[in-house]
């Protein structure tokens, strides 16, 4: 069918522009993912989506296609502990693979998944390979405590397509938003997500509730899912759509992090978390309250 008359609807401009409903949105997406809709179709969903901005029913939908067309990765010894990263290292060293050990090495599997957004930053992946964990090249079953990273692309190539068009229009689109909240697996999962404005709160939050998820979400370190050292977030659990706040926000903002490093780069960044894991240097406050939380989760989930 296409999806001009999905973005008639959503193209109408910010006041213009019409909802979708979840089946609407399900079907574009889908429509997208599948690839029988032109490339100047997509460009004009992106765009179109950009300015009128998602609702909660518009990502789940989204979410509903997605996990339809996704290669699954298999866990054993608890539920799949998702972290998506696709930010990377901007002013501070990119702790996520550091959170992905600590949560294994409390019987977790864990898949971290991303691609890059900006080949300049420093990437999980990046520090991961650099522990001797290279990325996949094929889904593989994850077992209690231990971590793998997937390529976007292997979950599902069309939605890494998805996100390359940024590089072509120079603006996120909901591919975006569905990576940071998709269940990599058919079975029991926790996704941890984060924000960086509170806008996207709200609606990552209904979402959640919407698909009745379990999922933890806080405000992340520059775009990542891990907790920034410095401060304390507010902290929200959902257990099958059922949401608590774990942690309220505390105002201020840490001068030092012990054992933190200034510089960003991947050995630097290794040396950090091999040195955090053997206990010569503690573990970032945030970081150990984010690891308990995600493991209260896991045992509900």
């Amino acid at each position: 069918m296409g999806i001009s008359h999905y973005i008639k609807e959503i193209g109408r401009g910010a006041r213009g522009a019409r909802p979708l409903t979840r089946e609407q949105a399900c079907d574009l997406f889908g429509q997208v993912l599948d690839g029988t809709v032109t490339d100047l179709e997509i460009g004009g969903f992106c765009l179109a989506m950009r300015i009128k901005g998602e609702t909660p029913e518009e990502m789940a939908g989204f979410l509903d296609a997605t996990h339809a067309r996704l290669n699954p990765v298999t866990a054993t010894g608890g539920p799949l502990i998702a972290l998506p990263s696709y930010n990377g290292a901007r002013k501070l060293p990119v702790l996520t693979p550091l959170l992905a050990l600590l949560l294994a090495r409390e019987g977790l599997p864990v898949l971290v998944h991303g691609s890059a957004s900006e080949t300049s930053r420093v990437l999980a992946s990046n520090v991961l390979a650099a522990l001797d964990m290279p990325p996949m090249t094929t889904l593989t079953p994850l077992a209690a405590g231990q971590v793998g990273f997937a390529p976007t692309e292997l979950l599902n190539p069309a939605l890494k397509r998805l996100l390359d068009v940024r590089r072509v229009v120079g603006l996120r689109n909901p591919g975006h938003s569905v990576v940071k909240l998709m269940q990599p697996t058919t079975g029991p999962c926790v996704v941890v997500a984060s924000y960086t404005h509170p806008e996207y709160a709200r609606t990552m939050g209904e979402t959640f509730e919407l698909t009745g998820m379990t999922a933890l979400l806080s405000r992340g370190l520059e775009g990542e899912v891990v907790s920034d050292p410095r401060r304390t977030a507010q902290i929200d659990g959902f257990v099958r759509g059922v949401r608590s706040e774990l942690q309220a926000q505390a105002a201020g903002t840490a001068a030092d992090v012990p054992g933190l490093p200034k510089d960003i780069d991947v050995a630097t960044t290794a040396a950090y978390t091999r040195r955090v894991l053997a206990g010569e240097l503690p573990v970032p406050e945030a970081i150990a309250t984010q690891v308990r939380h995600i493991t209260e989760l896991a045992s509900h989930a």
